[in-house]
């Protein structure tokens, strides 16, 4: 592809904090390269505890054991979203029970939440499609009567906000990916922001293969053991320096893909207006972050149409999620309330643009995707 789909941005710093935590000779992890990454996070975003974790599947795995679901829990999740959302949910034996989408900005529909909660429901898992919030003051309206946890699965919303407040916040707990597909990233990596301060602690422990070695590190035990389950989920001091030099410009990055996504927004107003196409939608009080721009085509045969027409040019550019409860493990461990018609809309007419901070061919995508609309 003479224009890939994606291409991970450096911004020049890295091999130089890299060449700093091999001189430093602490490479395994939580050494000063994670505490400057972290307490960036929790500096820029409010959330009372940021912890680098080696990616957003572990962020939402300790969310899991956080909100301690046990066998037979139910946990609410869109259907529209990337598999670890509900299998991090279907590992603790728990059942995602899959509600579908909004037509319009293809997040959890808040209005279809409260009927399918019952008995067994101990959290709903909120994902935040594009870097644009879902409707939160519902969500969390719904979670404060029915006494439930609210997990943000926030993977794509580092520098994204709804009311003034960063996604991954406004929940108990948030996961973020810092994978190279996001706007900011490691290569590999994600953090979980910790907003309940009575789950400070335990996510911790969780976070050091259920041991309490960080309150050892800290003086504050005499020694470290086993205290409960958990896992290996810390970040190494490698991708921490790498990740901190990505963080030091994310202003930049951010900046130079909400260029590219403008562009595109405004360049396909007057397809919108033919029925041709219809664009992204932010909600009045929802800054997003750039991270993706998509086309909803008017069905799966156009929509394949014009990725076939791209790939011909040599423009990369791709769909989106496959629903999780037609896939075979949603359908063995987990059930949908509903027909989930609008997530499997969403699925078959979604069509993702290129966007990355270097791309300066923007306008040869706009006229590739014109000239094939035309």
């Amino acid at each position: 592809m003479s224009i890939p789909f994606n291409r991970p941005y450096v911004t020049g710093r890295e091999l130089e904090y890299l060449r700093q935590a091999l001189e430093g000779r602490h490479l395994s992890g939580n050494g000063e390269f994670t505490k400057e990454c972290e307490s960036y996070l929790e500096k820029t975003t409010g959330t009372r505890k940021a912890l680098l974790v080696h990616s957003c599947t572990a962020a939402l795995e300790m969310a899991a054991l956080l909100c301690e679901l046990k066998p037979g829990d139910e946990v609410i999740v869109p259907s529209f979203t990337f598999v670890t959302t509900a299998s991090s949910i279907a590992l603790r034996g728990a059942v995602p029970v899959f509600v579908d989408i909004r037509p319009d900005t293809l997040n959890i529909d808040e209005k279809k939440i409260e009927a399918a909660i019952t008995a067994k429901t101990k959290a709903i898992s909120v994902v935040h499609y594009a870097g644009v919030a879902a409707e939160m003051d519902a969500i969390m309206a719904i979670a404060k009567k029915h006494g439930l946890r609210v997990i943000e699965d926030a993977a794509q919303c580092v520098g994204s906000s709804y009311k003034g407040r960063a996604l991954g916040t406004i929940g108990d707990l948030g996961a973020v990916s810092f994978h190279e597909t996001k706007n900011v990233i490691s290569g590999e990596g994600g953090a979980l922001y910790v907003n309940n301060e009575s789950l400070v602690l335990p996510a911790e422990i969780i976070r050091e293969k259920g041991t309490n070695r960080t309150s050892f590190m800290r003086r504050e035990v005499a020694f470290y053991t086993w205290v409960e389950l958990g896992s290996s989920y810390v970040m190494s001091e490698m991708l921490a320096a790498f990740l901190l030099a990505q963080l030091e410009n994310m202003e930049t990055i951010t900046a130079q893909r909400l260029k590219i996504w403008n562009h595109y927004y405004e360049s396909f107003a007057e397809a919108e207006r033919a029925g041709l196409v219809q664009r992204p939608v932010v909600p009045e009080g929802c800054k997003h972050n750039g991270h993706l721009f998509y086309l909803l085509l008017p069905n799966v045969e156009k929509r394949e149409a014009l990725i076939g027409a791209l790939k011909k040019e040599g423009i990369g550019s791709t769909f989106h999620y496959l629903p999780l409860h037609l896939s075979p493990a949603g359908k063995k461990y987990g059930r949908a309330h509903g027909d989930l018609r609008e997530t499997i809309a969403a699925s078959e007419r979604l069509v993702r643009l290129p966007v990355w901070p270097e791309l300066d061919q923007v306008e040869r995508v706009v006229a590739a995707v014109k000239g094939h609309l035309a």
